[in-house]
């Protein structure tokens, strides 16, 4: 509930502190006096978007402050919450300046904030509606959230099921991509899988057989001079000489005694070291031995390896691993239909239960929708508009998380006459009962927000304008609602009363706000029936009205 508003140098409003209760609350005064001020005021600290230029002449800055209480369990709780501001004893108090440069700051108890926390925050606590409404009632794209809430639909089962379908569809359209995109080098990948199961390269095959060729090349170099090596040490060389010399001294041992013994020891020491270099020489050149195909074959193989790699750029050791990888895309390619047959079921399923989902919503919004027109027509009557239709109209529109429907709400003021949209169809103060009733029927028991009637009387008089101000009254019980009226059959009805003056002081236009005390409320009734001139039969109509609505 808004308590209290607070402006300071706004348009032609110095300083003024309004103190609002509960029920219903009336603000009257002549024609430019300044009532639309307050709303533009007020609206400026919600975060509203309105006139650019606010701050009073001669002024360096206005500033609006509205107090709001909030009782536990209220919406704006989890705006607060969100953002990080307490609010403390159930008080919600809002601060906004305006400076003249255009500069604007808001804070929220004593927290500063931006124009989207105020804008989050006034959607909690305030709906403003009148003739030209379009941030509500009158807003064709908000007419399916005003169904919803009137029917209490669920739309977390459609909005899941939407969810899911949207996740069902991306996974089937990308394996789609997926697939196409192999197809067109299915010629491609096959041939190149082919080449590399020909091939079969293994790790490190290249490095080895790189190694391999150089000691081959080598070999044919050196073992022409390993095998002259060999026939110098062996039996025909070196060797047979060492037997035959041993074999000669031995002979002449019996003539020199002991002197040819060291002599022939060193000869068979010598001849041991010599068997040694003979097996090793052996050894080597029994390595060097190879086939003359198998240097041809290993260089076949190593150029082979290498034209692979450079044909696909990468390097030799990353062939095996691009062969698999061509593989595995095959074997992609070769499955993928029966994976998109999966898809395709999984998001056909997807389909299904989200068409249930939308369709029982749909159900629901159908039957609140002839649950709503009844109720229309019970408001509609007394406020003397029996003979107008309401129509609420449950359309095909664009599936989405909403289910697959759009709202519109239709009118026809009198039989035969054709139907259409609020605005289009209904004049002024037809327009301003149809809101009215709209309102009292969409509200229902909820009365957390403060709402606010710009002249929604306009246009009617007599029994209808009392009509419209015993439906206010009725929709202000157990809550909060502004009125500013023109109608003085809408004024009696009110709790508490405020008039709005404009007085000018030399050259300076300012505008005030006034409680008007019970004993004063027939003087300003009268004023509104009759003009500057108050009569006494203006006071005795005056009278009678604040009689009946007792």
């Amino acid at each position: 509930m808004l308590r209290s508003l607070e402006i300071r140098d706004m348009l032609i409003i110095d300083r003024l502190a309004l103190d609002l209760g509960a029920g219903l609350n009336v603000l009257t005064g002549e024609t430019g006096a300044g009532k639309s001020i307050l709303l533009d005021s007020l609206g400026f600290v919600l975060g509203w978007r309105g006139r650019a230029e606010l701050v009073r002449q001669g002024a360096d800055q206005g500033e609006v402050t509205a107090s709001f209480d909030l009782p536990p369990g209220h919406a704006a709780h989890a705006v607060l919450a969100e953002h990080s501001i307490g609010a403390e004893d159930g008080e919600l108090l809002l601060r906004r300046v305006n400076t003249r440069d255009g500069r604007k700051t808001a804070w929220v108890n004593g927290t500063r904030v931006s124009g989207d926390v105020l804008r989050a925050l006034s959607d909690t606590l305030l709906e403003l509606h009148g003739q030209h409404d379009d941030r509500g009632l009158l807003d064709v794209h908000g007419h399916r959230a005003l169904l919803d809430a009137f029917a209490g639909s669920d739309i977390a089962p459609v909005a899941r099921a939407w969810s899911a379908l949207s996740l069902a569809r991306r996974a089937l359209k990308q394996a789609e991509a997926r697939r196409n995109e192999a197809k067109a080098e299915e010629d491609f990948l096959r041939h190149a899988a082919a080449e590399f199961e020909r091939l079969d390269p293994q790790p490190g095959e290249e490095a080895e057989l790189d190694t391999r060729r150089r000691t081959m090349q080598g070999a044919e170099r050196i073992r022409d001079d390993v095998g002259r090596a060999l026939t110098a040490i062996g039996p025909q060389g070196a060797e047979g000489q060492m037997i035959d010399a041993t074999r000669w001294l031995e002979g002449a041992m019996e003539d020199a005694a002991e002197t040819l013994v060291p002599a022939i020891d060193a000869l068979n020491r010598a001849m041991v070291e010599l068997s040694e270099a003979q097996a090793g020489v052996e050894s080597c050149l029994d390595a060097l031995s190879f086939n003359p195909h198998e240097l041809e074959e290993a260089e076949e193989r190593l150029f082979a390896i290498r034209a692979l790699a450079r044909k696909h750029g990468v390097q030799p050791d990353d062939l095996p691993d691009l062969g698999a990888d061509l593989r595995a895309r095959l074997d992609l390619l070769d499955a993928s239909e029966g994976g998109l047959a999966e898809l395709a079921a999984a998001e056909r399923a997807a389909q299904a239960d989200y068409d249930r989902a939308a369709g029982e919503l749909t159900a629901t919004r159908t039957a609140a929708a002839a649950r709503l027109d009844t109720a229309m027509a019970r408001e509609l009557a007394p406020l003397r508009m029996d003979r107008a239709t309401f129509t609420t109209l449950v359309l095909p529109g664009t599936p989405g998380p909403d289910g697959v429907d759009e709202v519109a709400f239709e009118v026809a003021t009198n039989p035969g006459a054709p139907s259409g949209p609020l605005n289009k169809i209904a004049s002024g103060g037809e327009l301003s009962r149809f809101l009215l009733a709209l309102k009292v029927c969409l509200t229902g028991g909820d009365r957390s927000l403060t709402l606010i009637f710009d002249e929604i009387d306009r246009g009617v008089g007599g029994a209808t304008a009392d009509a419209v101000g015993r439906r206010l009254k009725a929709l202000a019980d157990g809550g909060q609602v502004l009125v500013v009226t023109h109608s003085p059959q809408v004024a009696a009805l009110g709790d508490h009363h405020w008039r709005v003056e404009k007085r000018i002081s030399g050259d300076v236009t300012l505008s005030t706000v006034t409680p008007v005390a019970r004993d004063e409320r027939v003087d300003e009734l009268a004023r509104m029936l009759a003009g500057d001139t108050i009569t006494d039969a203006a006071r005795g109509a005056a009278q009678a009205l604040l009689d009946a609505a007792v």
